[in-house]
């Protein structure tokens, strides 16, 4: 698919405040028709791409909140109208993920719907109805000298992205940077290339309708694997690359990138079920945190169960009716019901983020096994604990390092959507300016204004 569009005039936002006209959109080879290019033009094209990028971000850090706003429903009502050819963009890919094998839970990441495209609309009216994060002062102060000073927010730049097989995340990833006046750099993977050709193409098309710069989207699918390398090697034309992913792709990135990662982490999320917990709650939660959506990072993969609970024969019931499969240790195994069928657990399924209707189970004597146990296998994502108990409710969240800790609900709440943020780029497992769902404040960092009058250091 290729664009030409033509020139667009300046725009004006809602309190009047000129914006700058957007640069003609440059044609955008289709990744199905791109032609082999050696390293070295690859890494050139990557290039030129940052640079337009980075031209982009430039007028992007000038917008206003109104314009910002008017370029996200913009790009909701032409989600709207144009679903038709992402739904039909989008069966190639699934048609093509089903005849290659592709596993059940990521053809369900894969998949868009109807109900999926409105989810999206919704989530970008959510993002223009929140506060512009740029220009936020964190703190501020006037020294004895009556220098005075102010952090504020300001935008990351260029912001790239690296993820497998969800094109949600296209238009989540470009809705966060946009209204936090960033430019992203998108590679969605092979598996989707077809709906995140076109969704690109409904995207930049909608920011040019509004007079902003098409450039603030684009994308490096259609130079591959190559494309992607080149991206991790842009330093000094990228700000910041968020992976999104499984781990293979997460750690290839961590392991080969040169510009600046925030590590968003695997999701070996686990809820501990302590003896004070009720039956009804543990039931409830246990089934929406696996089977809700068993295929995305904050479902639970791994459940811990107090050997003095009672809750388990209800539980495992539950989730067998469920279609979940057991991966039990052996006191869990000998607490089952004969009428419920597991698998003996190894030290692999510990480990496992299986993203399917499979569960590890092992039982424990204690807070501090359950806590032991966690430590030892959790990737640092989510954990949750199931209790009538104050005490050990306030224990586990003092002691459990991870980026969300949940007291009785679900663990499927460890999202930016249900967190109140709009959307997430991810879920970030490192403790470097970003932990837990980045939303748009994550999406930028601060600068120092000092303002005087005169001053000079003696």
């Amino acid at each position: 698919m290729t664009e030409a569009l033509t020139h667009t005039t300046a725009a004006t936002s809602g309190d009047n405040t000129a914006v700058p006209a957007a640069p003609e959109t440059p044609d955008m080879t289709s990744p199905a028709t791109a032609v082999p290019l050696s390293s070295g033009d690859v890494e050139a094209a990557v290039h030129a791409i940052a640079d337009r990028s980075r031209q982009a971000a430039r007028q992007m850090s000038r917008a206003n909140r109104a314009w910002k706003d008017r370029g996200l429903r913009a790009i909701g009502a032409a989600l709207r109208e144009r679903r038709s050819l992402i739904l039909a963009a989008n069966a190639k890919d699934v048609a093509a993920g089903k005849a290659n094998g592709t596993s059940a839970a990521m053809l369900d990441r894969l998949t868009l719907t109807e109900a999926r495209i409105t989810g999206l609309v919704d989530a970008l009216e959510n993002l223009a109805s929140l506060p512009d994060p740029v220009g936020n002062v964190v703190r501020g102060q006037t020294l004895p000298n009556g220098l005075r000073l102010r952090q504020v927010n300001v935008p990351m730049g260029v912001v790239a992205a690296i993820y497998e097989a969800r094109p949600n995340v296209t238009v989540d990833i470009a809705g966060l940077a946009l209204k936090s006046g960033n430019a992203v750099i998108l590679r969605g993977g092979t598996a989707a290339a077809a709906t995140n050709e076109a969704l690109v193409h409904v995207l930049r098309d909608a920011l040019h309708s509004v007079g902003l710069p098409s450039d603030a989207v684009q994308t490096v699918d259609q130079y591959g694997r190559e494309g992607a390398n080149a991206l991790m090697r842009a330093r000094g034309r990228v700000d910041v690359l968020i992976p999104r992913g499984g781990r293979d792709l997460i750690q290839s990135v961590v392991l080969n990138a040169s510009v600046p990662v925030i590590e968003t982490g695997e999701g070996n999320v686990h809820i501990f079920i302590d003896e004070s917990a009720s039956e009804e709650m543990a039931v409830d939660i246990l089934l929406n945190a696996k089977t809700q959506r068993p295929s995305v990072c904050n479902t639970v993969e791994t459940l811990l169960v107090h050997s003095r609970s009672t809750v388990l024969p209800a539980v495992a019931a539950a989730l067998r009716d469920a279609g979940v499969t057991l991966h039990a240790d052996d006191r869990i195994r000998a607490a089952l019901p004969a009428s419920i069928a597991s698998t003996p657990a190894t030290d692999e399924d510990w480990g496992t983020e299986y993203m399917d209707l499979d569960l590890a189970v092992a039982m424990v004597d204690s807070l501090d096994d359950a806590v032991k146990h966690i430590r030892t296998w959790s990737t640092g994502h989510t954990e949750a604990i199931l209790t009538n108990n104050l005490a050990n409710a306030e224990r586990f969240v003092a002691e459990i390092d991870s980026a969300a800790v949940i007291v009785n609900a679900s663990t499927r709440f460890t999202d930016g959507g249900e967190l109140g943020l709009g959307a997430e780029v991810g879920i970030s497992t490192q403790k470097l300016h970003a932990r837990g769902p980045m939303g748009l404040t994550e999406l930028t960092t601060t600068k120092w204004i000092v303002q005087g009058e005169g001053q000079v250091r003696g």
